[in-house]
């Protein structure tokens, strides 16, 4: 390998080290911003009047919003980002 290669396999490194640097100030800014506030199914219903846990459960099951599990198999808890929920209902609205 030649002085030339080594310098530029170098530059390469530093622009990807850059880069990485770049985003990772760029999803510490924004997670900052807006904290993430994650809701069981019946407090979304509590949140959003005229929602139903029914209709969360069916969003849920179709996968019309993101969310998450605890604990194991059927029986762990749902738990739904808030923004997201907003976010989806202030879409289709």
């Amino acid at each position: 390998m030649t002085i030339t290669e080594k310098r530029e396999i170098a530059e390469k490194i530093k622009e990807l080290l850059l880069r990485l640097i770049s985003d990772d100030e760029s999803q510490e800014s924004h997670s900052e911003s807006k904290p993430l506030e994650m809701l069981t199914i019946k407090e979304c219903a509590e949140a959003v009047k005229g929602l139903s846990e029914h209709t969360i459960r069916h969003l849920v099951a179709q996968n019309k919003v993101p969310f998450i599990r605890t604990g194991q198999g059927k029986r762990g808890k749902i738990l739904i980002n808030k923004s997201a929920l907003l976010d989806l209902l202030n879409k289709s609205a």
